[in-house]
């Protein structure tokens, strides 16, 4: 019988060496792409000790976003170990910030058969939960066989990602019916996983909407608000991606702000250079987030070059440009900015958090804009506008709140399908 799961195997082996390759390039700026590279073919030295629960959050979006679904998942299996697995250094990174010693965190393997045995072997997890888009297709597969229940939670499929799936719509439809069971976002992520193949499909709402912003993050805010200047008028640019920081300095130069700090954080933390000869290159005078000292009053820029402080810089500015949204990148979540109640300003492009954008929008939370210079032209109204920075910064509290429960779901989902589970 012919089994596409047997081409795609193939595949991955042909891949080996782009893989080594794929780790040596990425390591010249990140080392840490460099560690633990075992892990990423199933060898792990650390045993739990305990019955495992494993969450895959891949990088540090979802990593963070799975903040207070891990909270609750702890509270109720106290006896349970927490594992989580990531794709990404970052994500391992704001794992250990976010998590400490409460959880294990190793690197999933790559979905070779043998990996993804050895690591179940390993772990013997009693349950397993994948997040967002994470169908890997051996993975589900080995768990299926070792009966092991996976589900895949706050789950969301793009029209783009659903046509791709579409394409392997054999492979695709045994593992989505290998799954235990599945939970989407909307409506609509849930009608396009069915049409794919699945068959127990929910609609659980979206995990983002219940992150509580931590008190810790909060309070370093204020400090870093003192930082900048109780009086200056600050635009964070959030999560930006390549290309998008250079249209940002071209706009703004062209708008008449007396008194702005732009504080930029980039998305990837290697590209914290690369912004910095930008600023350098528009003659923006700009200081390090990591210098950690008060912002002169002369300087232009702030450079966001830390990791794990995203709330901090929502807590700290007056309005927020939410990156990954003014190029195709898809977006990145502005639930976030809307929860510390402030306006948020998003671009054209956010098919990965398309339902959010819309809510937000509808509901006076967030302003879309088209070009960097609409963005420029919205930032200035804006931040000379105190009341409608008010009115927005509580609507997208209001709007944070309302769609909050997603959570609630998930622990229901995991009570189902957890082996020996506790009471």
């Amino acid at each position: 019988m012919f089994k596409p799961r047997i081409f795609y195997t193939l595949g991955l082996w042909l891949l080996l060496p782009y893989i080594f390759f794929h780790l040596l390039w990425r390591g010249r700026k990140q080392p840490e792409y460099l560690q633990h590279i075992g892990e990423r073919f199933g060898f792990y030295s650390r045993p739990s000790g305990k019955p495992v629960i494993w969450l895959h959050t891949v990088s540090v979006g979802e990593t963070r976003a799975a903040a207070t679904l891990i909270k609750r998942l702890r509270e109720k299996y106290p006896d349970y170990q927490l594992l989580l697995t990531h794709i990404t250094p970052t994500g391992r990174a704001a794992s250990e910030q976010l998590y400490g010693d409460d959880v294990l965190r190793v690197y999933l393997p790559y979905d070779y058969p043998f990996a993804a045995r050895r690591f179940l072997r390993h772990f013997k997890p009693q349950l397993g939960i994948l997040l967002e888009t994470e169908i890997w297709f051996n993975l589900i597969h080995a768990s299926h066989e070792a009966g092991t229940p996976l589900l895949l939670l706050n789950a969301r499929m793009s029209e783009k990602s659903a046509r791709g799936y579409a394409r392997f719509a054999r492979l695709t439809r045994t593992a989505l019916g290998e799954l235990a069971a599945i939970s989407a976002q909307t409506a609509d992520d849930a009608k396009r996983l069915s049409q794919l193949g699945a068959s127990n499909v929910s609609v659980m709402g979206n995990l983002k909407f219940d992150i509580e912003p931590p008190s810790a993050m909060l309070e370093l805010g204020k400090q870093l608000r003192a930082q900048f200047g109780e009086d200056r008028k600050v635009l964070l640019a959030a999560s930006t991606r390549e290309g998008e920081e250079a249209l940002l300095m071209d706009a703004l130069t062209q708008v008449d702000l007396p008194g702005l700090l732009l504080v930029i954080v980039p998305r990837h933390p290697q590209r914290f250079d690369e912004v910095a000869a930008l600023l350098k290159k528009h003659s923006l005078r700009f200081q390090r987030r990591s210098e950690g000292r008060p912002v002169a009053a002369d300087t232009q820029a702030v450079l966001g070059d830390s990791m794990g402080e995203m709330f901090a810089y929502y807590a700290a500015c007056d309005v927020a440009f939410i990156g990954g949204s003014l190029l195709p990148y898809g977006g990145q979540n502005l639930i976030e900015a809307c929860s510390v109640g402030k306006p948020v300003l998003i671009g054209p492009h956010t098919f990965n958090f398309a339902e959010a954008a819309k809510q937000a929008i509808a509901e006076r939370a967030a302003i879309e804009i088209q070009t960097a210079h609409e963005l420029a032209a919205a930032a200035k109204e804006l931040l000379n506008s105190t009341p409608q920075q008010a009115e927005m910064g509580l609507a997208g509290k209001k709007f944070s709140q309302k769609h909050g429960g997603a959570t609630v779901n998930a622990i229901r989902l995991a009570k189902a399908h957890i082996k020996h589970r506790s009471s």
